[in-house]
């Protein structure tokens, strides 16, 4: 089903969001900076907020399920968004970028995953129009995304990094320490990249990473490429403030990534159970529709996406505060200790 709204607010709304983006990232090119928990808090809010009048925007001007069928996605995606910003914390912390350039560092992820994740959806779209069974497909590796997800070991994912970044180092001149946000530098008269080359590398195969999963995940809620490319980039608007308002509570989100491969699960589900309703591949059911093959709402999704990240956050929250007071601390002097250090 084609989303019915007129052309000029499809237009208006990738001009005005494009305008919104480029701003941000003059922002963060004249003003290098660590924001301050009020300056993130409010940065985020007025993201949301904007994502949640679009939502209206869509309910009024087209109707309650396209509207819906954006929320899930939007969840979707900044679920899947945090949990590129854990690893994006990991990458900072592992290579020691100052606090100063890691808003720059944060753009520089933010439009590169715009860029990959742009490029999927183009791709995404122009296969389920020519192939109906690619929902198989995308079913299957969503259901493997979610079982590795929950599975993560995060000590081979270190070392297999660390192997690569040991031969990076093998093939190039790289500085001993950082040179502003520039990934170039010179030292004794001669021309050699700084450590943020790496920092880059790491965050540009990370969002390629999760591009790989996002793309297929929201396809399962909606085929709209509109659709789909806002719910991105509203995603990814404000991820850069979200990392400095959240700061060390990431770390103590244990349970975060079962909430998403939940997710990732369902939608894998759901990807399958549609594919079996609409199947026209000949060996299965003599290339006819299964009847029985339900077709799971987009309202449910809604449901399904809002319970599994509000369970596994509460449940990291409490873990987090019982293992701070064994520690004869409380959860937000151990989040206060962290941010400062």
């Amino acid at each position: 089903m084609e989303l019915a709204l007129p052309l000029w607010f499809e237009v208006g709304s990738l001009v005005v969001l494009t305008l919104i983006l480029v701003a941000d990232l003059l922002l963060v090119y004249k003003r290098p900076h660590v924001p301050s928990i009020k300056e993130a808090t409010l940065w985020v809010a007025f993201y949301v907020g904007l994502a949640l009048v679009f939502a209206l925007l869509m309910l009024i001007l087209g109707d309650a399920e396209h509207a819906g069928q954006f929320l899930a996605g939007w969840l979707t995606e900044y679920s899947l968004s945090i949990d590129n910003l854990f690893v994006f914390v990991i990458i900072m912390a592992r290579f020691s970028v100052p606090r100063k350039y890691q808003q720059e560092v944060l753009m520089v992820g933010i439009i590169i995953a715009l860029v990959l994740r742009g490029i999927f959806i183009l791709l995404g779209a122009q296969l389920i129009e020519s192939y109906s069974w690619i929902f198989y497909i995308f079913g299957a590796f969503l259901l493997y995304t979610a079982i590795r997800q929950a599975l993560n070991n995060e000590e081979e994912d270190e070392d297999q990094e660390n192997g690569f970044i040991r031969l990076l180092r093998r093939r190039i001149s790289i500085s001993p320490t950082y040179d502003g946000s520039t990934i170039r530098t010179i030292i004794d008269g001669k021309k050699i990249f700084t450590p943020m080359l790496i920092v880059f590398l790491a965050i540009g195969t990370t969002d390629l990473i999760f591009a790989l999963d996002s793309i297929p995940a929201i396809f399962g809620i909606t085929t709209s490429p509109f659709i789909v490319f806002t719910a991105n980039v509203f995603a990814l608007m404000g991820l850069r403030q979200l990392y400095f308002l959240l700061g060390g509570l990431l770390e103590r989100l244990e349970y975060l990534k079962y909430g998403i491969a939940l997710i990732l699960a369902f939608i894998g589900v759901k990807l399958v159970l549609h594919a079996l309703h609409t199947n026209e591949v000949p060996f299965i059911n003599g290339g006819n529709g299964v009847e029985w093959a339900p077709e799971i709402g987009t309202w449910t999704s809604l449901g399904v996406i809002v319970g599994s990240m509000a369970a596994a956050t509460i449940a990291s929250l409490i873990k987090a505060r019982y293992e701070a007071r064994t520690r004869g601390h409380t959860l937000s002097e151990e989040i206060s200790q962290q941010i400062e250090h």
